[in-house]
């Protein structure tokens, strides 16, 4: 039988083992993430580490007799420039000729382990996010009052301002109903007219 004419009961055959393999093995990693039962994340460097990236492999209903289609899109990966991603899947790539016709989702997740390092050498984070220094000067008080600030004629303290948005919404108004009164506590304290 040829390796191309695979039937589906034997491609979810595959399937089959090859999840539960990677059940196995990857039980209690944190750097692994089952999205479903054919699509994997595996976190290649530990948490923090500026040379961590993320790959996800997913099956296609041919695999593993054609390639399964890997990604470096994850959000995590916003860091890494598209050359050093390219070159990784590239790299990728070339494993997934070698192991075509096998269960190769662990072989390559290891693969990517073994070469992080070289697969970063050309790595230099971009810096997409705001620093946090940034981000803390924004907030903090001192700042330069804004022209808004100026309009207002009534100065609240900060535990009023804070009264103030625990009541309203995000466009500052008062929710509907704010001011109705609740009838089973008023009734507890008036009394019913049973009661007379």
């Amino acid at each position: 039988m040829e390796s191309s004419s695979v039937s589906p009961q034997c491609s979810q055959k595959y399937f089959q083992m090859e999840l539960e393999a990677l059940r196995s093995i990857y039980e209690g990693d944190e750097s692994f993430r089952e999205l479903s039962p054919v699509s994997f994340q595996y976190r290649i460097g530990e948490n923090g580490d500026p040379k961590a990236f993320l790959i996800e492999i997913s099956w296609t209903e041919t695999y593993p007799q054609t390639p399964p289609i890997i990604s470096m899109n994850a959000f995590f990966n916003n860091t890494i420039s598209s050359a050093v991603k390219q070159s990784i899947l590239a790299k990728l790539q070339e494993a997934v000729e070698i192991h075509l016709g096998t269960a190769m989702t662990y072989t390559l997740f290891e693969y990517a382990k073994d070469n992080k390092e070289q697969f970063m050498e050309n790595h230099h984070p971009i810096n997409s996010t705001i620093p946090i220094s940034s981000i803390i000067s924004v907030e903090t008080p001192n700042t330069a009052p804004s022209s808004k600030k100026k309009d207002k004629k009534e100065q609240l303290s900060k535990a009023q301002k804070r009264k103030l948005a625990d009541k309203t919404d995000h466009k500052g108004q008062l929710p509907r109903g704010w001011n109705w009164v609740d009838v089973v506590k008023h009734l507890s304290k008036t009394g019913s007219k049973d009661d007379e």
